[in-house]
């Protein structure tokens, strides 16, 4: 039994043709031709509480990106190629349309189908700036009109919709965070007065968690307070929170630096912003329409742009370093006891998806430092695997069979770090197909691990380094390389990553993941993930200052799904001293069975 994950069919295509027609209903009611539900909270957050899952309970898709467009006589669900095959299976294909975001995006969809002259209603608090300016220009185009609605129109026909979330708000302590809130608080102010703005509005409740040292539990898997704050550039910072989450603790913790204010006051408190005629940022990432138009309202300037938190929560110093370390090494041995397990029972032919996630959980468990899983866990058996971010159910779970590719893609959070790893194993004999193409991707993977490049390079610039092998196959993976990660925080974080996307120049100290892939559908499934750390490097001659990756993963990559003929000298040299390394920092903690597996698993191809 699993502590920190279900494996519950939450929703149902069955659900969505009566809620939709629940939501038609309203929307005739009060005179309108459509709404659109963002797989997104006020805070725009990847992982948001219960009561903000409106996209799943109106439509019954649980994947954690992704866009409905209700009309009165048709919708659509637009989703990126993550999520395409998972869409076609948890909504009712009949009463909604699902639309690939590679193909037609949800503007694009809404300029073709809202009919002119209609109006189509949003809620300004799931909305950013440029978000919405995207749809004003989608519904000119169609010839309607759009308007903004003081309640979520989704929310007036959930009756049954969760509670919001009162986990208690903690502080992380010093020797975790590596600097106090008040050394934070003056770096966050001297970036506000250089970019000439006289207060900040906090809406990424992560950076609100790094500003203040704080952490919580309001979403599920990342230690999240959710809240707002307001760091003036004179005068204490007021942080709003739901009175009932506050502890003594935390209370202690902040003191003077801020002072707590009862959510219910936070609209009072941007209006008192916009009376003062202050200059005010709102985060172009997170802040939501409704800030902007409340701030505004009252007369004030507000400048939309980037809050400067992102990127010094980006750049890790050294006592976050240092923790993720440690967390890496504690979850090496969890991970290796894991895979020594699985590969003594998966030919037995008796495992499940789930019993491998529940295996897995109960071997972190037993590291006594567990605070809980950073995200549910991938695991993907045969055809399962082939779907990127597949979550396993009692409905859906597969046997892990004998000649078959297994995925399993986990992480867990400790106080001292967030990991996440994937490794892609083969119970029984791999075919040539499987062993060429997980080689592909190793050779991807090792291309990135490998990678110098100078100051100022973008993971947009190396992203093609991890595609070059499955390229010149004629393949490719239709998701990032390489996303953030946080320090205790959420498994996914901004603003770098490895990826098509990713405008950030990298910087010292900023960790991300490594993880290219493949996937046959219908067939099998490879990714292959570590995470790793931008450091500095010294190029003998060089005349630029250069930069490289630290892997701070180290578990086995399965040796039985090489193809050491079609990689290079370097790349197999590579392998070699990852796993001399895996052995060196795991094998004298291990059981004797498990240092046995471990020495067989990790042994020289060279």
């Amino acid at each position: 039994m699993a502590r920190f994950q279900t494996f519950d069919d939450s929703t149902s295509p069955s659900q969505g043709p009566d809620r939709i027609a629940k939501l038609r209903a309203e929307l005739a009611r009060r005179g309108y031709e459509g709404f659109i539900v963002p797989r997104a909270d006020e805070h725009q957050g990847e992982y948001v509480p219960k009561s903000a899952e409106r996209l799943a309970w109106l439509t019954g898709f649980t994947g954690s990106a992704g866009t409905a467009v209700i009309l009165q006589r048709e919708a659509a669900l637009v989703v990126d190629g993550r999520y395409t095959v998972q869409a076609a299976e948890q909504v009712d294909t009949s009463v909604i349309t699902p639309v690939q975001m590679a193909e037609t995006s949800a503007e694009d969809w809404i300029a073709t189908h809202l009919p002119a002259g209609t109006t189509l209603a949003y809620d300004p608090w799931l909305h950013t700036s440029d978000g919405l300016k995207r749809l004003e220009q989608a519904v000119t185009r169609a010839g309607g009109s759009l308007a903004p609605v003081d309640i979520n129109l989704v929310d007036v026909i959930w009756v049954d919709r969760p509670a919001l979330p009162q986990a208690p708000v903690r502080p992380h302590p010093g020797q975790y965070a590596g600097e106090d809130a008040p050394s934070k608080l003056e770096r966050i102010r001297k970036k506000m007065t250089e970019a000439k703005v006289d207060a900040l509005v906090i809406s990424d409740p992560h950076n609100l968690a790094w500003s203040f040292n704080l952490r919580g539990g309001d979403v599920g898997h990342t230690p999240l307070p959710l809240g707002y704050a307001i760091i003036p550039c004179e005068g204490p910072a007021r942080l709003f929170f739901d009175p009932a989450k506050i502890t003594n603790e935390a209370g202690d913790a902040v003191g003077d630096l801020a002072e707590f204010v009862p959510i219910s006051g936070f609209q009072a408190a941007l209006e008192e912003l916009g009376e003062s005629g202050r200059k005010v940022r709102i985060d172009s990432a997170t802040g939501s329409v409704a800030l902007i138009r409340r701030i505004e309202g009252a007369g004030g300037k507000v400048d939309v742009g980037a809050d400067p938190i992102s990127l010094m929560k980006a750049v890790k110093n050294k006592a976050e370093i240092a923790g993720s370390r440690t967390a890496h090494h504690r979850d090496g041995i969890a991970v290796a006891r894991f895979l020594t397990w699985l590969d003594r029972e998966a030919p037995k032919g008796k495992l499940t998806e789930i019993d491998a996630v529940e295996a897995l959980e109960a071997f972190r468990i037993e590291t006594g430092a567990l605070k809980n899983i950073s995200f549910p866990s991938i695991s993907g058996a045969g055809p399962n695997a082939a779907l990127p971010h597949y979550r396993v159910t009692s409905s859906s779970n597969r046997p892990i069979e004998i000649n078959q590719i297994f995925l399993i893609d986990s992480g867990a959070q400790y106080e001292d770090g967030t990991t996440d790893i994937t490794r892609t194993v083969v119970v029984g004999e791999p075919t040539p197909e499987m062993k060429d193409r997980f080689t592909r991707v190793l050779q991807g993977h090792i291309a990135i691990a490998r990678a110098v490049f100078p100051k100022g390079t973008t993971g947009a610039q190396i992203d093609s380094f991890a595609r070059k092998p499955l390229w010149e196959a004629g393949l490719d993976f239709d998701h990032g390389t390489g996303h953030g990660i946080g320090s205790y925080l959420s498994v996914h974080e901004g603003p770098q990553r490895i990826a098509k996307t990713g405008t950030t120049p990298l910087e010292i100290g900023m960790m991300l993941s490594n993880e290219p892939g493949y996937y046959k559908p219908g067939a099998y499934g490879i990714r292959i993930e570590n995470l790793i750390l931008v450091e500095g490097r010294t190029i003998p001659g060089g005349d630029r200052e250069m930069l490289g990756f630290e892997t701070l993963t180290f578990s086995p990559i399965d040796l039985r799904l090489v193809e050491p003929s079609i990689m290079t000298a370097d790349e197999i040299a590579w392998l070699d001293d990852y796993h001399a390394k895996v052995r060196e920092r795991l094998a004298a903690e291990l059981a004797p069975e498990t240092r046995a597996w471990l020495e067989q698993a990790t042994r020289p191809i060279g």
